[in-house]
């Protein structure tokens, strides 16, 4: 060590020595020993490093020696004369940042905030919703207990009838199944548009209507569909006194109706309309079969008399319905709606009144079939001619004349006989007998009881197609 004592910085003085002034680190000279103190300009002397046995006091640069009683250590570090000689004294305060180069202030989400005013009106409003429902549950809740809230509508929720089921045998399920085959017939002629109904009767596009409702058409006509779609058709044939006509049209995944058996009808059978009365397509009305074989002679004035032995029905028939099905429960077609009976003067615009009739639809495929097999249908004929009712109380038609090879004269019948029943039906009118007649196929044997003079006697006769 050379000799020389190794202070550790603090110069130490006896008791009543002035204190010698602490040079500050870095003043004067540099230290030439390699044990001289930090800060001072020269080593320490001989006087200074004698022994001594207490300090007295401690001086530092800048602050005034210790109070008694104060601790004898530094307690500023930043005057540390053995501290970094290459670090500043002073302490560094950061400069000031320059505007805009801030960072961006970052809140805590998690820190409560102020609330907002969509804050404090949700509040009454999901209170306000939850107090009504729970009012209102209780409420009925009452009422429907108690019964002193209020009077409670209707009766207790029980299983849906059996006709609300829809069935295939209800009504609106044979509406269902129907209605597909269903069209509208819409045909051009010179007095302007005519509108009626048809329904497909086979898959390659065959389809029955009314000889007048296609009546004064050049042979063009327009189908529409029950979806709404259309297409173009010809017409294949008509027969005028059966009042059946049959058009075609081009379009194949047609689905035609189920045929029934009209002569297996009873009174009161249920039966439904379908057709586009008034241009409203589509439309089903129901009723009951009214009656059977009602002769009605029809015709419009210069056009042929027609005769029907007619379904009576009184599901609601209007214009338009004309050529429609007439179809029993089961979804089978029994008869071409084609006329109806009105209260208004002739050449008024008639409507329903509960009255409307069928062509029998045995007799209507029956003139279909011929007229798509020959183009035209037969008519069948018994061979007389009546005259008039006949007399006497027991009613019946009078044969003004006999064909002499025909089928009448064939079963022994005369001139001046009376026909009382064809087939059991009563005669009435000389329109009963012709209507009547039609009706059957050719080569179909009748039973026919008749008058003459004051004997009855029963025949058969074989009805025959007529020449023409």
């Amino acid at each position: 060590m050379g000799g020389t004592d190794v202070t550790d910085g603090w110069e130490w003085r006896r008791g009543g020595e002035t204190p010698a002034p602490v040079r500050p680190p870095g003043a004067g000279a540099p230290p030439e020993g390699p044990l001289a103190a930090p800060g001072s300009g020269t080593a320490p002397s001989a006087a200074d490093s004698a022994p001594t046995t207490e300090p007295s006091s401690v001086s530092y640069p800048n602050q005034p020696p210790p109070t008694v009683g104060t601790s004898p250590w530094w307690s500023d570090a930043l005057g540390d004369p053995w501290r970094d000689p290459a670090a500043p004294t002073a302490v560094v305060v950061p400069s000031v940042v320059p505007a805009g180069t801030e960072p961006e202030p970052v809140t805590d989400p998690d820190a409560p905030g102020r609330p907002t005013l969509r804050h404090l009106l949700l509040i009454p409003v999901i209170t306000a919703l939850l107090a009504g429902t729970l009012g209102g549950a209780l409420g009925y809740a009452f009422a429907v207990r108690g019964g002193a809230a209020g009077t409670v509508l209707g009766a207790q929720a029980a299983d849906p009838p059996a006709l609300a089921q829809r069935k295939p045998e209800s009504l609106a399920g044979v509406a269902e199944r129907v209605l597909p085959s269903v069209v509208t017939i819409r045909v051009s002629g010179l007095g302007g548009t005519s509108e009626g109904s048809g329904f497909i009767a086979s898959a390659d596009g065959h389809v029955i209507t009314n000889d007048h409702v296609v009546a004064g058409s050049s042979g063009k006509a327009s189908v529409v569909f029950n979806d709404g779609s259309s297409a173009a058709a010809t017409v294949v044939g008509q027969d005028p006194e059966s009042d059946i006509a049959v058009i075609k049209v081009n379009r194949t995944g047609l689905r035609p109706v189920e045929f029934g058996d009209s002569e297996a009808l009873a009174v009161g059978d249920p039966v439904l309309a379908m057709g586009s009365p008034l241009s409203l397509a589509n439309t089903v009305t129901a009723g009951i079969v009214s009656a059977l074989d009602r002769t009605m002679q029809a015709g419009e004035p210069g056009g042929p008399v027609r005769y029907y032995a007619a379904i009576q029905t009184d599901a609601a028939v209007n214009h338009g319905n004309s050529g429609g099905p007439l179809v029993d429960g089961a979804g089978r077609v029994v008869g071409v709606n084609s006329t109806i009976k009105s209260l208004v003067a002739e050449g008024e615009e008639a409507g329903n009144i509960g009255l409307a009739f069928a062509i029998p639809i045995n007799q209507a495929k029956r003139v279909t079939q011929e007229i798509i097999g020959t183009g035209k249908a037969r008519r069948t004929v018994i061979g007389a001619q009546v005259g008039g009712p006949g007399a006497g109380a027991g009613g019946g038609v009078r044969l003004a004349a006999v064909e002499p090879s025909g089928p009448a004269a064939a079963a022994g019948l005369k001139v001046g006989d009376v026909i009382l029943k064809l087939d059991g039906r009563p005669m009435t009118e000389p329109t009963d007998l012709i209507a009547l007649v039609r009706k059957f196929a050719p080569g179909s044997v009748v039973t026919v009881e008749f008058r003459r003079g004051t004997a009855r006697r029963n025949t058969s006769v074989t009805l025959a197609a007529d020449a023409k």
